[in-house]
């Protein structure tokens, strides 16, 4: 059997209120709802286990209602659960409000319990750890199990990946010892913040993470596509032109993408087409995860968002 992705971080359940008109400030505006399992890390995990990529997810979530659902959501998916927290309390929360072309105008985050994901924690289930093919983390965990993570990375030589998620967490980062981490995938508000303010030209912020030890960086342009940068080449391409339903999850699902062509053996620029395509096909639909896929369907679509030249 494959070695499994394990994926550490958030597991929330996302509340998405989607503007019907132009939102205004200090008043009523129509919207429609939407709730869903979401959270970075259980996204990741979620969509790779659609494509039948082996997946353990190792986060916290509550007692409640919403704790129950989000586990029943998890082991439908076919995601394991082996090494997760239940703790006393209320679940974490996502809370979006998107505008009506499905851009995100603001969003709230409220009882998130990554805080118990420690590395006395991680320490407990090191023979699972030692299992992983991939360990992907959200930088919402803290950083001295992020820091705990890069170690058992360079001990046993299992790629250690980290996605910023936002600007908040992504600037925790900024003064971390990252050298020998395998990938990081900022965007382009996160890429600064990771960086000294000496490096104020994009050029100069991925020479800065090169130079602190980051193997690859893989920096996305939002509807210019994106970047892979390590220290024999780049690696750039455009993204397809869509209409967008709603952006929740779509970085989520680039790197599902990715990591799903990682585990079928394949070049960087075919991961690349790889996660472009999910991420496409997720922006068009509600929700952060494309449920309408399966591995062979993904694996088709990338000829009608690259045709062969």
């Amino acid at each position: 059997m494959s070695k499994p992705v394990i994926c550490i971080g958030a597991a929330l359940v996302d509340e998405l209120f989607h503007a019907t008109s132009e939102l205004l400030l200090s008043t009523t505006t129509d919207a429609t709802v939407t709730k869903t399992a979401g959270g970075v890390s259980r996204n990741i995990a979620h969509q790779l286990a659609l494509f039948d990529v082996p997946v353990q997810l190792i986060t916290a979530v509550g007692d409640d209602s919403d704790g129950d659902w989000l586990k029943q959501s998890c082991s439908k998916a076919g995601v394991k659960l082996d090494a997760t927290i239940t703790r006393k309390g209320l679940s974490g929360k996502y809370t979006g409000i998107l505008n009506v072309d499905g851009s995100l105008y603001t969003a709230f985050l409220t009882n998130a319990a990554n805080h118990l994901i420690t590395p006395e924690h991680l320490s407990k289930h090191i023979d699972l750890l030692r299992t992983a093919s991939y360990l992907l983390a959200d930088a919402n965990i803290n950083v001295d199990t992020a820091e705990w993570l890069l170690a058992f990375s360079k001990e046993t030589g299992i790629p250690f990946v980290i996605e910023p998620v936002s600007v908040p967490p992504a600037k925790k980062f900024r003064d971390v010892n990252l050298d020998g981490l395998h990938l990081i995938t900022p965007n382009e508000d996160e890429l600064p913040v990771l960086c000294t303010e000496k490096s104020f030209l994009t050029q100069l912020q991925i020479e800065e993470l090169l130079n602190r030890g980051i193997q690859n960086i893989w920096l996305h342009n939002g509807q210019h596509g994106s970047a892979l940068y390590n220290r024999e080449k780049s690696i750039t391409l455009h993204a397809p032109s869509i209409n967008v339903v709603d952006c929740t999850g779509a970085g989520d699902g680039s790197l599902s993408g990715y990591i799903l062509g990682k585990h079928l053996g394949k070049e960087d620029i075919d991961c690349l087409k790889l996660a472009h395509t999910l991420s496409a096909e997720i922006l068009q639909v509600n929700g952060a995860i494309a449920t309408h896929l399966t591995q062979e369907k993904l694996l088709g679509l990338v000829a009608k968002y690259y045709p062969a030249s």
